[in-house]
């Protein structure tokens, strides 16, 4: 297959250790993503001019880390292995075995909007206003999230004979779509720099976007690129293909996101038409 063509990835999924403490890039990436998230939602309250102080901050970074930590792995548990968690329910806090250690994002995105909810009530702040404050900074967890993925080497894509295939060790001698970076890429990177020119355009003009803007392009950007990126993906193994060869179930779940995303930003425009 091809002389150097291909890279094996080999990389120490700890970042660095401390004595008895130990910090791995997956650990590193959430609390990445959750200081990303709450200080660029800090700082554009501040330039769209919402009442949003440093108590409220704190009242939302607590509620939807929990929440995200929560569903993330109950989503794993309920979407991919429901039959073994639901025989073992003490295993869903078992988060130090490798094997059944999963987190899934579509959970977590569940247990951020109950977050978002408790939250929201407890500041006195629309829902959809406070998910536009956060998701501008959430792609950066996003993809730092599957950039550590990869260091870890797991979640990698289909077998490929690109160039830039990499060799997964975990998943034999064949060489796999770096599918991680793709949407470490997509997830991170795009999703992140379309939100911030919207969140930056409504900044220089001292006010907020219509509640929901920032939060439909978010579900409707995210859904899609998930999509694209699973035809590159390798099937999660609980599952495998939901149809044929092409059907996972981060393309169902996904499908839902598109769905709320699309209604939302419909709601968005049908009511500054109405305003007009």
């Amino acid at each position: 297959m091809g002389e150097l063509l291909y890279s094996i990835q080999a990389i120490d999924p700890v970042a660095f250790a401390i004595g008895p403490f130990v910090a791995r890039w997956y650990g590193l990436a959430y609390l990445l993503g959750f200081i990303a998230a709450s200080g660029l939602a800090y700082y554009f309250a501040k330039r769209w001019k919402v009442d949003f102080d440093f108590d409220n901050l704190l009242t939302v970074l607590i509620s939807i880390s929990l929440g995200v930590i929560i569903g993330s792995r109950l989503g794993f548990c309920l979407f991919y292995q429901p039959a073994y968690f639901l025989a073992s329910p003490i295993q869903i806090i078992a988060f130090w075995d490798g094997g059944i250690s999963g987190m899934s994002f579509h959970g977590g995105l569940i247990g951020a909007v109950v977050g978002a909810v408790v939250a929201a009530r407890l500041i006195k702040m629309p829902v959809l206003r406070l998910g536009d404050l956060v998701l501008i900074g959430t792609p950066i967890g996003l993809g730092a999230g599957r950039m550590a993925n990869y260091i870890n080497g797991e979640l990698w894509g289909r077998v490929t004979e690109v160039s830039w295939g990499v060799v997964f060790p975990a998943a034999g001698p064949l060489a796999r779509h770096p599918s991680q970076v793709y949407e470490a890429l997509l997830q991170g990177l795009l999703i992140f720099a379309v939100l911030l020119v919207i969140a930056l355009y409504y900044a220089k003009k001292g006010r907020p976007p219509a509640a929901g803007t920032i939060a439909g392009t978010f579900l409707v950007l995210y859904g899609c690129v998930r999509i694209f990126a699973e035809f590159f993906r390798e099937p999660d193994v609980q599952l495998g293909f939901l149809l044929g060869n092409w059907l996972t179930m981060g393309m169902l779940l996904s499908l839902p996101m598109i769905l709320a995303g699309t209604f939302i930003l419909w709601r968005v425009f049908k009511g500054q038409r109405e305003a007009e």
